[in-house]
Order: structure tokens, then C-alpha cells, then sequence
């Protein structure tokens, strides 16, 4: 196969996969940062300490990180056919990776909350704090070099199981290599996507680890005072 029949085939299968991967990592922040804050707010000594509601959750996050990719693409199928319409495509695929990904990131927002220091929650509830308080002004922000290195890990999980997705018609590069590489034995094209794969990977782990860096070097420089900023910039 030639270039010129190699380079269309490439370049959609690398936009159905920066697809279904971008989509995927949105939903697992939106639903898994506050599941993992939660976590830790519910847990034994934490803000909203309720020893039942943490169990609970903490199940069905650990039922859900321990269920093989390719049998939770199986199990959802029904799940998936109600919200999309199909089990096939780009769009189907979206489902079971946002499904999988969601309990991924929060086990790893909940260990990056829990880095945080517990001095500081003390010192913004001494100031008349709430819940919503510590989590928006000190949790987060806090925890922010680590949760960027959370999602740098869970979009580089959420690509390699969109190849996974696509051995049962998801699209993709993983799709392509199978097709192709596979069972049509164009090997030439099924190492250069591997190649395509690596190289995303290297990016995206370069990018967000040199975004961590930089937030712990601000971080260290000391910024604000913590009581400026836990008034919204107000002093008294």
C-alpha cells in the first residue's frame, strides 16, 4: 500500500481516536473529580465524615476500576445502544471509556487531595470556612500539580483502550491496525500506527508533566497568603 492510500486512512483514524479520547477525558473530569473529592470529604476524619456513604461509593468505584475494559464494553452494550442508538462507532465507543475512566480518575483525584495539608483546611475553617469553601479555595487548588498528573495518566489509559475499542468496530488507530495490519497483512501500515500511538503518548506525558512542574514551582515560590486568597482577595 502506498502513501497516498496509507496518509487518509491515518488521518481519520487519528481524529476518531483524539475524538473519542478527548470526549472520554472530559466526562472522567466532570464525573470523576467530584467523586474523588467526595471521597476523601466522607471518609474517617474528613469534612463530611459518613462512614456508610464512603463505603458505598468506594464499591461501586472499585467494581468499576476492576471490570476488564473489553468485558465492560460487552456489559454496556445495552447502556450503550439506549444513549447513542448503535453499539458501533466512534460515538458507542465514547460510552465504555467514559464509563471506565470515571472511577480510574477519581481513585487518583482522591490520592492527590489527600496530599494536601491538613494545616491549611484547619487554618480556612478557622476563618469561617464551609465545606464548599475548603474544597474550591484549598482542596483543589492545592492538589492542582497533582491532578494534572492524574489526567495526563488517564487520558494515556483512556488511548490505549480506544485501541481496544477498535478490534470491535470502534475506529481508531486500533481499528486501522486491525483491519489493515492484521488481517489484511499491510504491516507497514500497522507499525506506523504503533509509531502514530507512541508518539501521542510521548506528547501528552510531556505536556503534562511540564504543566505540573510548573504549577509546583508557582506552588513553591508561596504565592498568596492563604487568607487573601480564601476571601476571595478581600482582607480585613
Amino acid at each position: 500500500m502506498s502513501w497516498s492510500e496509507m496518509q487518509p486512512l491515518l488521518s481519520q483514524a487519528c481524529w476518531d481516536t483524539l475524538y473519542m479520547v478527548g470526549w472520554s477525558a472530559l466526562i472522567a473530569v466532570v464525573g470523576g473529580l467530584p467523586l474523588g473529592v467526595l471521597l476523601v470529604l466522607t471518609d474517617r476524619g474528613g469534612l463530611l465524615q459518613n462512614a456508610v456513604a464512603n463505603k458505598a461509593v468506594g464499591q461501586i468505584v472499585n467494581i468499576a476500576r476492576s471490570m476488564p475494559f473489553i468485558i465492560l464494553m460487552v456489559a454496556l452494550m445495552g447502556f450503550t445502544r439506549s444513549i447513542v442508538g448503535t453499539t458501533i462507532g466512534r460515538e458507542a465507543a465514547i460510552v465504555p471509556l467514559a464509563v471506565g475512566a470515571v472511577p480510574f480518575f477519581a481513585r487518583l483525584v482522591e490520592t492527590a487531595v489527600r496530599e494536601v495539608d491538613g494545616g491549611l483546611v484547619e487554618a480556612v475553617q478557622s476563618m469561617g470556612g464551609n465545606t464548599w469553601t475548603v474544597v474550591r479555595k484549598v482542596l483543589v487548588p492545592e492538589s492542582l500539580p497533582s491532578l494534572i498528573s492524574a489526567l495526563t495518566t488517564t487520558v494515556v489509559a483512556l488511548i490505549g483502550y480506544s485501541a481496544m475499542a477498535g478490534t470491535v468496530g470502534a475506529g481508531g488507530l486500533g481499528d486501522l491496525a486491525v483491519r489493515y495490519g492484521y488481517q489484511r497483512y499491510e504491516s507497514e501500515l500497522m507499525w506506523i500506527t504503533v509509531a502514530i500511538l507512541a508518539v501521542v503518548i510521548t506528547l501528552i506525558q510531556f505536556a503534562g508533566d511540564s504543566g505540573a512542574r510548573v504549577l509546583h514551582r508557582r506552588a513553591g515560590k508561596g504565592g498568596r497568603p492563604l487568607r487573601f486568597r480564601v476571601l476571595g482577595g478581600r482582607t480585613r
